[in-house]
């Protein structure tokens, strides 16, 4: 339909989705691919329809496009906005620096208007101008009395303070990812508020000029809005509406969301918070009040001084009673603050703000914890687990902190997500053993019909199983606005696997034990470092397996060697690209966040199957709900968040279309234990072999093959 101008009011006709993808794709000096316009064209009918669509594609397929240019003609056409969620900074810098400019640049003379777009994110990552001309109250962070005085620390704080507050007079944003080189978490709380804390643009002297209110005006202005998982799942939770009003969302790295709506949904207590609750409040109330929250801070601290840490299945007397004390308190707190005065002068109004926020959130989660231990709730839908964690001297790093999360996120989203918008879920890595149903299936989608459900590998099946029951239990009836029926599209990889890459899996090495690498590990490990002449990036199941092998590797590698830690993340990968011969060594971040083209990175190494350690509090509830349900629990989850891990870690190895290399994985169960089937279904098809003269032959031709360009 024509789409009439929003500052004319002339109406253009706009073109269809293939003429759109041509004229993008030609303005960037790219080239179609096939796969690119056929996901283009099933976004744009999921988005006629109403029906969601999971869409996988590989790297280098030019996915961004293929679901920007649709959601641009929806929203022009429509007249309303698109949201799409990234799980990463780099991929939202990626499209609101690089992608959206010159996509809007190439359409406007097609669609006789200028498509607008913008990033917004949570409330807490925008300087807050009030907080800057007030101060901040006291400090949340429970760290002990000895970080607090120490000189060295706080001249550090106050000088990034310092700094902030001269930024503040610059920032044309106020956006935290903005200001470079960053500063700590400490320094920026003093210049930043939560949604919670935030007096609200009508009350606030600072208002007209708030940069997240700025950031959502803009926002509720533009064709395309480009936010992340966290918020997408705060919109989801929260009782006040957080993104524009839209019809659509465009979820990238769908692979993440589970991961990042869980995490925005877990909640912590700990004796160090409470006290901190208690101080906020103190001076806004009778001191008589707010010491009945001092004691249950101290009451608390000692129960879980005693306890020990893990995941909690029973609630002990000593515990509940202290939670119930914890919760009670915060409520008379609560109601001896009374309500909010309008007139207060603006730095009580934010110190008042600041303390309601920490005791709702006190009462909250203490009355949350103690419900998901009720005996008349049949089932189990949220675990609760006390973390304590250690130094490598043994002394406690943190206080103990009790932590809730819900066991399965596929309830919420389908409620909140599925049933009232239509969803494009996309990423490189969909399909695990073969099949869009494990990750459907955490996400809350009903099972699928036809080659990706019902005739979906057995082993896809079984990791599918259960999950399908405990996401319809979670999300009930609903109220939703929108049946729940979605399709789904695997289109391919440009790369051709087989001829570029070799699967190597190490059968002859014995199994992986607890202690790091084994001396066979580490010799297999330098061997193959060696072949390849350097250019390895090793990914390891731990960070202390990383750190053990580079130290025991740096003095015997012909080639220079880093690890993650030696210093920034960023600053190390772009040391790895630039030098070819180096290696780097490193955990969780690299396996999903590395994008190195060229000769810089020829093998990569996987030094086991990255499973979920077996006391993960929220993993091992999640397998348990499973099999409590008649599914099986390990395929459920431990297989699964290995097949994705094992996917995305394989996956930094071809970035484009001229690399070659081989993927290593050194864990011998990939090749000999019953699930090693889907594990290696759910990675891309290189050619396989588990014979080491082969690959370090193929290596040394690779390393020659690049010396010699």
């Amino acid at each position: 339909m024509p789409a009439p101008d929003l500052l004319t009011g002339s109406e253009t006709q706009i073109p269809d989705v293939a003429t759109l993808l041509e004229a993008a794709v030609k303005a960037i000096g790219g080239t179609e691919r096939p796969g690119q316009v056929e996901m283009a064209r099933a976004v744009e009918r999921a988005i006629a329809e109403g029906e969601h669509l999971a869409a996988q594609a590989g790297t280098g397929t030019g996915k961004s496009l293929a679901y920007l240019v649709p959601a641009i003609r929806h929203a022009l056409s429509a007249r309303t906005t698109v949201v799409v969620s990234t799980a990463t900074i780099a991929l939202q810098r990626q499209l609101v620096d690089r992608d959206l400019p010159r996509l809007a640049e190439a359409l406007e003379p097609l669609v006789g208007q200028e498509p607008k777009f913008a990033i917004l994110k949570g409330r807490r990552n925008y300087l807050c101008l009030n907080r800057v001309q007030t101060g901040a109250p006291d400090d949340p962070e429970d760290e002990g009395a000895s970080g607090l005085f120490d000189p060295q620390r706080l001249s550090a704080l106050g000088r990034q303070v310092k700094r902030l507050n001269e930024w503040a007079e610059e920032t044309t944003t106020g956006d935290r990812d903005e200001l470079v080189p960053g500063v700590s978490e400490q320094a920026w709380r003093q210049v930043a508020v939560t949604a919670r804390e935030c007096l609200g643009a009508q009350r606030c002297p600072q208002g007209t000029e708030c940069f997240s209110e700025l950031a959502r005006a803009r926002a509720g202005e533009a064709h395309i809005v480009v936010t992340n998982h966290a918020l997408l799942a705060i919109d989801a939770l929260e009782d006040f509406q957080v993104l524009p009003e839209h019809d659509v969302v465009i979820v990238d790295e769908a692979h993440e969301l589970v991961d990042r709506v869980t995490s925005v949904a877990t909640g912590d207590l700990s004796a160090a918070g409470v006290e901190t609750a208690a101080r906020r409040c103190g001076r806004l109330i009778e001191d008589g009040v707010a010491d009945r929250l001092k004691e249950a801070a101290e009451g608390l601290g000692l129960v879980l001084e005693d306890l020990n840490d893990g995941r909690m299945d029973v609630l002990s007397p000593a515990l509940g009673t202290t939670l119930a004390a914890v919760r009670d308190a915060a409520h008379g707190c609560l109601t001896a603050l009374g309500p909010e005065k309008k007139d207060a002068d603006p730095a009580d109004m934010g110190a008042r703000k600041a303390a309601r926020s920490a005791l709702e959130e006190l009462h909250d989660t203490a009355g949350r914890m103690l419900e998901s231990f009720q005996p008349e709730i049949s089932a189990r839908f949220e675990v609760v687990w006390l973390e304590k964690p250690f130094a490598q001297d043994g002394r406690p790093a943190r206080p103990p902190t009790l932590r809730i999360a819900p066991i399965g996120v596929g309830g919420l989203l389908r409620t909140t997500l599925f049933e009232r918008r239509t969803a494009i879920l996309t990423s490189a890595t969909l399909t695990l053993g073969g099949s869009f149903e494990p990750l459907a299936r955490q996400w809350g989608l009903p099972p699928l019909d036809g080659p990706s459900g019902d005739q979906a590998p057995k082993d896809a099946r079984a990791a599918a199983e259960g999950l399908a029951r405990t996401a319809t239990k979670e999300a009930g009836d609903g109220d939703g606005e929108k049946p729940v029926t979605w399709s789904a599209l695997d289109v391919g990889s440009p790369f051709d696997h087989p001829r570029a890459g070799i699967l190597y899996v190490a059968r002859h090495l014995p199994q992986p034990g607890r202690d790091g690498p084994a001396d066979a590990y580490l010799t297999e490990i330098t061997e193959l470092i060696e072949a390849a002449g350097g250019r390895t990036l090793g990914l390891f199941s731990s960070m202390r397996a990383a750190r053990r092998a580079a130290d025991e590797l740096k003095d015997h590698l012909t080639h220079p060697l880093l690890c993650q830690g030696d210093d920034s993340t960023a600053l190390l990968v772009r040391q790895f690209a630039e030098d070819e011969r180096t290696s780097l060594f490193g955990t969780l971040s690299l396996w999903q966040g590395v994008d190195v083209p060229g000769p810089s990175l020829q093998l990569v190494i996987m030094d086991r199957i990255p499973f979920p350690r077996p006391d993960d509090p929220v993993s091992s509830a999640r397998s348990r709900a499973v099999a409590a349900k008649g599914g099986n629990g390990f395929m459920a989850v431990a297989a699964t968040h290995a097949a994705l891990l094992l996917a995305q870690g394989a996956g930094r190895l071809l970035r484009s279309m001229d690399d070659r290399g081989v993927v290593a994985v050194l864990d011998p169960r990939l090749a000999t234990a019953r699930y090693g089937g889907f594990l290696k279904a759910s990675l891309p098809p290189f050619w396989p072999t588990t014979d080491p003269a082969v690959v370090r032959d193929a290596l040394r031709r690779l390393d020659a093959a690049a010396a010699g360009a």
